[in-house]
């Protein structure tokens, strides 16, 4: 079987092509956002996988949950995610969908883990030079990890800066058996 996201790409795409010749990015991204929760839902992902019941009730189901402004066009992409047993993969729809959506917006989303919290001067200095490195508005997401000795581990979609005292003991280590 294909990946899940192999299998939620062409839906992301087709969803992003719809949203954005519409101008509903962000109504959009709600309404999946919304959708993954519930389908990632262990009590929902039963009925999502139980044949006894009809696959009008589940597109009713997501409908009525994740009611938004978009009416017909929301209901119609469950029915069609219903109809092609791909509601399990909303998750990966939702992510890729943002995905596209950051760079059409030309935002990244920086994730950066560090043994400390991160002060408000240090977050502003590292999303300044992401900015300049990458050529588009960076939000960053700043969580501690206590196992890290010091230092910090930067990911900004493909690009991770692994700069923590353990990464640079490895590569010492690496430099030093040679």
């Amino acid at each position: 079987m294909a990946e899940k996201s192999t299998i939620a790409r062409p839906y992301a795409q087709a969803i992003f092509d719809l949203a954005e010749s519409q101008g509903k990015l962000e109504a959009w991204s709600q309404l999946l956002g919304t959708a993954a929760l519930v389908a990632s839902d262990k009590d929902v992902q039963v009925l999502i996988g139980n044949p006894r019941i009809e696959s009008s009730r589940v597109t009713a189901m997501f409908s009525d949950i994740c009611a938004t402004d978009l009416g017909e066009q929301g209901k119609n992409v469950f029915a069609l995610l219903t109809e092609n047993g791909r509601l399990s993969v909303l998750p990966e729809i939702s992510a890729q969908f943002e995905v596209y959506k950051a760079e059409a917006e030309k935002t990244v989303q920086a994730q950066v883990i560090s043994a400390y919290p991160v002060s408000d001067e240090q977050q502003a200095t590292i999303a300044d030079a992401l900015k300049a490195r990458l050529g588009c508005d960076v939000t960053l997401e700043c969580q501690i990890d206590k196992n890290l000795v010091g230092g910090a581990i930067i990911r900004a979609g493909d690009l991770v800066i692994e700069g923590t005292v353990v990464g640079q003991l490895e590569k010492l280590k690496h430099v030093l058996s040679q």
